[in-house]
């Protein structure tokens, strides 16, 4: 008997978790827009309600057409469950709620999202969580940067705003001699050019409202659980390991231990915080996820073009995007992302702050907003947006300095993207 083959990556980002509509036959998965479910019997619904059957509660917990969106998720990264979120910023809040205790500390790389950087230093505070930033370009001073407070670790596989490549199974190696879950963000990624857990990650988050969705018209969150990491009888982590009375004394950890985590998210996080995701945000990142391998290969050859055109720009200082065969992390980019280094990535223009201003004020094709991963080309000056409530020094760390300027490549022809960007340079 011949091994089974499974899909490929192109078939499930089109097919996983969906099937027709049993009832109507519909192909295209419903919006099934209703808050609630009616249960068979009494029986049915006290076992819903006590984790002893699986099953369509409130649609704050699970939702159908939410239910296929996090099951093709789980499939193209490789994990065991998912849980779909209001955004990417929820699904932050709620990995860190199921880990994290006052007191406790998450050791995160210097290179993220700003707007990470403000959660963790900031509204984290006023749970009594910690964090300690470290340049995971020197791993032994991120390893020596753990402490025995630290619950988790932190980072970007494709960093946001520098595109720079994260070395995953080094950190993997720090998290794992340390006994720590490994978070990783892939939302510049996408699991098109980077599979965390084949690397070591435990846990990855998304905002979908980026390159899964790609039309920057859904906000929405992920998080996949790889089941790789084992919470039995951890007590760091009592949310997972500890008896829950609600629950009749269930223990996740023991009862669920391949997907406990998102199991956990599901019914204890996002049940009392409940920042659900709307199914109708879940069917539209749905069809974006369809033409996912379709158009993050298209953003990664502009990209690259674009990249390599702005390298020889007379008034460019620097660009930062890991496909140039001269960026220090090229090697990094060969060996996780061999199908493009991604679509997102920096500059420095010559003269500076005001110059910076001046050229994203000027361009006509890229919109000037606060995002990423549209079909559409984008442009924004970070250290006066994104990066703003940053020191100088977090900004200078995070690669949001004053010279700074940000793309996100979109499909558009090359020739038109490039030829914006040579008519702003120029005035």
């Amino acid at each position: 008997m011949s091994a089974e083959v499974l899909p490929g990556f192109a078939t499930l980002a089109v097919h996983a978790g969906a099937a027709p509509d049993p009832t109507t036959g519909a192909r295209a998965t419903p919006i099934y827009q209703t808050t609630s479910y009616v249960f068979a019997n009494a029986d049915q619904a006290a076992a819903r309600f006590g984790l002893q059957e699986f099953g369509n509660i409130y649609t704050r917990i699970t939702n159908p057409t939410n239910a296929v969106l996090e099951e093709r998720i789980a499939a193209l990264e490789g994990g065991t469950a998912a849980l779909a979120v209001a955004s990417g910023h929820a699904a932050q809040l709620l990995v860190f709620h199921n880990l994290m205790q006052p007191g406790d500390t998450i050791l995160a790389a210097t290179k993220l999202y700003g707007g990470t950087v403000n959660q963790l230093s900031h509204s984290f505070k006023n749970f009594g969580w910690n964090v300690n930033f470290a340049d995971t370009d020197d791993i032994e001073a991120f390893a020596a940067a753990v402490t025995p407070q630290t619950k988790a670790i932190f980072v970007e596989s494709i960093a946001n705003p520098g595109g720079t490549i994260t070395d995953l199974e080094a950190v993997a190696k720090v998290a794992k001699a340390h006994k720590i879950p490994l978070i990783v963000d892939n939302t510049l990624a996408s699991p098109y050019l980077i599979r965390p857990f084949e690397h070591g990650a435990d846990i990855i988050v998304h905002s979908a409202t980026k390159f899964l969705g790609g039309q920057g018209n859904s906000m929405g969150g992920l998080i996949v659980d790889g089941g790789t990491f084992d919470w039995r009888g951890d007590k760091r982590y009592p949310m997972l390991c500890e008896p829950h009375a609600e629950y009749g004394g269930l223990i996740i950890a023991d009862t669920f231990p391949h997907f406990a985590f998102a199991l956990a998210a599901r019914a204890l996080s996002l049940r009392d915080l409940g920042p659900s995701l709307s199914p109708f945000n879940a069917f539209l990142l749905l069809n974006g996820i369809e033409t996912l391998p379709l158009r993050m290969q298209r953003h990664c050859d502009n990209a690259l073009l674009v990249a390599t055109h702005l390298a020889q720009h007379r008034a460019v200082e620097w660009v930062s995007y890991a496909g140039l065969p001269e960026d220090r992390y090229y090697a990094l980019a060969k060996k996780y992302t061999p199908l493009g280094a991604g679509a997102v990535f920096t500059f420095g223009i010559k003269d500076g702050y005001e110059a910076a201003l001046r050229t994203v004020s000027k361009l006509k094709l890229f919109s000037l907003l606060a995002n990423v991963g549209d079909t559409r080309s984008l442009v924004i000056h970070p250290a006066s947006t994104t990066h703003r409530q940053l020191t100088d020094a977090q900004k200078i760390a995070a690669g949001a300095g004053p010279e700074v300027i940000r793309l996100s490549i979109g499909i558009e022809d090359p020739r038109d993207i490039i030829a914006d960007l040579d008519q702003a340079l120029a005035a």
